[in-house]
C-alpha cells in the first residue's frame, strides 16, 4: 500500500487559492484525525481517474484560517474549486462515489 501524503501545515492565503486557474480540490483534515485516516483509499480511489485535477491536503484545526474561511466543521472536508469558485463540497466521505461524484460538478 502506498504511502499516505500528510496534510501540509503551511496554508496557502485565502486570496492565492480563489485566483488559482483550473481545478482544485483542498482537503481539509488532520493526519491524527481517524475518519480522516479511514477515508484515505477512498480519496485515492475518487482522484485516480483525476490525477490532472489540483489536490492540496490543508492541516486544519483551531487558529487555522484557512479552514474557517470555507467554513469547515469537520474532517476530512473536501472543497471543489473550479477557477477559485467553490462548486462542491464533501464532508467525512462514506466512499469514492460521493467524492466522484463531487467531481463531475469541475
Amino acid at each position: 500500500m502506498a504511502t499516505q501524503t500528510a496534510y501540509s501545515t503551511k496554508a496557502p492565503s485565502r486570496a492565492e487559492l480563489d485566483a488559482l486557474p483550473g481545478a482544485t480540490v483542498v482537503e481539509f483534515g488532520t493526519d491524527w484525525c481517524g475518519y480522516c485516516q479511514g477515508a484515505q483509499a477512498s480519496i485515492a480511489r475518487a482522484f485516480e481517474p483525476h490525477a490532472y485535477v489540483r489536490h492540496l491536503k490543508i492541516e486544519d484545526g483551531p487558529g487555522r484560517l484557512l479552514g474557517r474561511s470555507f467554513k469547515v466543521k469537520l474532517w476530512p472536508t473536501l472543497v471543489f474549486l473550479r477557477d477559485g469558485i467553490e462548486v462542491a463540497r464533501v464532508v467525512r466521505p462514506a466512499g469514492a462515489a460521493d467524492i466522484a461524484q463531487a467531481f463531475k460538478s469541475l
